[in-house]
C-alpha cells in the first residue's frame, strides 16, 4: 500500500537481458543498475555522507536488526528516521534482518510464527516476527523495506528449503497485511535456493501478492557459481518486467556485470568497505593487495583510470604505508576508492545498456583484466 506517485520504476532501455531504469522514491530518483553501499548500523564504515555523495552513491542500506538492538528503534524515530538519524538524504533500504537471525545458527529457534534468537550485544532473547520486522522498519522510516523472510542456503536439504520457501511465503503475506505506511515500498523475497521448482513455486506465491518489486534471496549463501547464475536468470524468466529487482548481497565487479546481464536492477555488498579495511582494492587491472612490498616505492595512483580523490591525489606509497600503519586514512581512502569503482562500473554498464552494448562493455572490461594478469605474470 504506497502512496499514488510516492514510488515508480519504469525501465527505459534493454541491452540483451540487461535493463537501465529509473526509480523513483519519497527521496530521489535512483537509475539502475545501482550498486547500494552498506550502512548496516547507521553508517558506511568509514565513510561519512559527503564522501558518499562524492562517489555518486545513490542508496545506502541499514539493517533492521542491528538497528533494533543498537540503539533501538525508538531512538532513531525520535530523530525523525533514519535520514535524519545518519544525515544522509538521499534514498534508503532497510534489511528485515532475516538474513542476520538465521545466520545465528548456535543460539536461533525457528518456529512458523517467527526466529528466536539471543542478541549479539548482550545476550538477551528476542523474537523477531513478520510483524515485528515490519513495525521497526516503519520507525526506522526507509523509503525501501523488505519482508522478514527465511534465508535458506543451497547447501541446506531440500525439505528444508522446501520449508523455508514456505514460511518466507506465509510470512510474506503478513508482512503485507501488517504495513500502515503509504511512504515505504515493500519488497517481496523469493527463495528456493538452486532448485528450480522450489524457485517457481515462491515466486507464484510472491506474485500472487502482487510487490511493486521483487528481491532474489538466498544466493551467495554456499551454492556454486554456475548455479546461482542459472537461479537469476531463472528469476528473469519468472519476475514481471515492470518491477524492479534486487539481489541481495553481491559486491565484486565481475560477480555484478554478471547479475546486470540477467536482468538485475540493484544490488548490495559489505565487501568493498571490507577490503578496504584490510588493505585491498579493486582496480580496472584486478584487486590490489597494498600490503605487498611490490607496492612500497610505487609512485603511480592507486588505479590510473579512477576518478576518485584517492587515485586522483595519492600513491600507491603512500597508501602502503597508510595500510602497513593501521592508519585510519588508510581504510578511510581505500573505502571511498572501492566504493567509486563499483558506482562507477555500474555508470558506464547504464551508459553501455542505453546504447544496445552491453555486451561489448563486459568484454572491454574482461580483456582489460586479462591483459593485466598477463602482465603481472611476466613480472620478475
Amino acid at each position: 500500500m504506497t502512496a499514488a506517485g510516492a514510488f515508480g520504476f519504469e525501465v527505459e532501455a534493454t541491452s540483451g537481458r540487461a535493463r537501465a531504469g529509473r526509480l523513483r522514491t519519497p527521496h530521489g530518483e535512483v537509475l539502475t543498475p545501482c550498486f547500494m553501499p552498506v550502512g548496516t548500523k547507521g553508517t558506511v564504515k568509514a565513510v561519512l555522507p559527503p564522501t558518499l555523495r562524492a562517489v555518486g552513491a545513490q542508496v545506502v542500506l541499514a539493517n533492521t536488526y542491528h538497528l533494533y538492538l543498537r540503539p533501538g528503534v525508538e531512538l532513531v524515530r525520535a530523530h525523525g528516521g533514519l535520514h535524519h538519524f545518519m544525515g544522509w538524504s538521499g534514498p534508503i533500504l532497510t534489511d528485515s534482518g532475516g538474513f542476520q537471525v538465521f545466520s545465528l545458527s548456535d543460539t536461533r529457534i525457528v518456529g512458523d510464527d517467527g526466529v528466536e534468537f539471543t542478541s549479539v550485544y548482550d545476550g538477551s532473547r528476542h523474537l523477531f516476527t513478520p510483524l515485528l520486522a515490519v513495525a521497526a522498519q516503519e520507525a526506522l522510516g526507509a523509503d525501501i523495506v523488505m519482508c522478514f523472510d527465511q534465508c535458506a542456503p543451497g547447501t541446506l536439504s531440500r525439505a528444508e528449503i522446501e520449508r523455508a520457501v514456505a514460511r518466507t511465503s506465509r510470512w510474506a503475506a503478513e508482512c503485507r497485511a501488517a504495513q500502515t505506511r503509504d511512504d515505504q515500498l515493500l519488497v517481496g523475497i523469493v527463495q528456493g535456493g538452486a532448485d528450480v521448482e522450489l524457485r517457481r513455486r515462491s515466486t507464484a506465491a510472491l506474485l500472487a501478492l502482487d510487490f511493486e518489486a521483487y528481491a532474489i534471496g538466498g544466493l551467495s549463501v554456499g551454492e556454486r557459481g554456475d548455479e546461482m547464475l542459472a537461479t537469476v536468470a531463472l528469476m528473469d524468466e519468472l519476475l514481471p518486467a515492470d518491477r524492479f529487482r534486487y539481489f541481495m548481497g553481491i559486491g565484486d565487479p565481475e560477480g555484478i556485470l554478471e547479475v546486470i546481464a540477467r536482468g538485475v536492477d540493484l544490488f548490495d555488498c559489505v565487501l568493498p568497505t571490507r577490503l578496504a579495511r584490510t588493505g585491498s582494492a579493486f582496480t580496472s587491472q584486478g584487486r590490489l593487495n597494498l600490503r605487498n612490498a611490490r607496492y612500497a616505492d610505487d609512485l603511480g595512483p592507486l588505479d590510473p583510470d579512477c576518478d576518485c580523490a584517492c587515485c586522483r591525489g595519492y600513491t600507491r606509497a603512500y597508501l602502503r604505508h597508510l595500510v602497513n600503519q593501521k592508519e585510519i586514512a588508510g581504510m578511510q581512502l581505500l573505502s571511498e576508492h572501492n566504493l567509486r569503482v563499483l558506482v562507477r562500473l555500474c555508470e558506464r554498464a547504464r551508459v553501455a545498456i542505453r546504447a544496445g552494448a552491453f555486451d561489448e562493455f563486459v568484454d572491454e572490461v574482461r580483456a582489460r583484466r586479462t591483459m593485466a594478469d598477463d602482465e603481472r605474470r611476466t613480472l620478475p
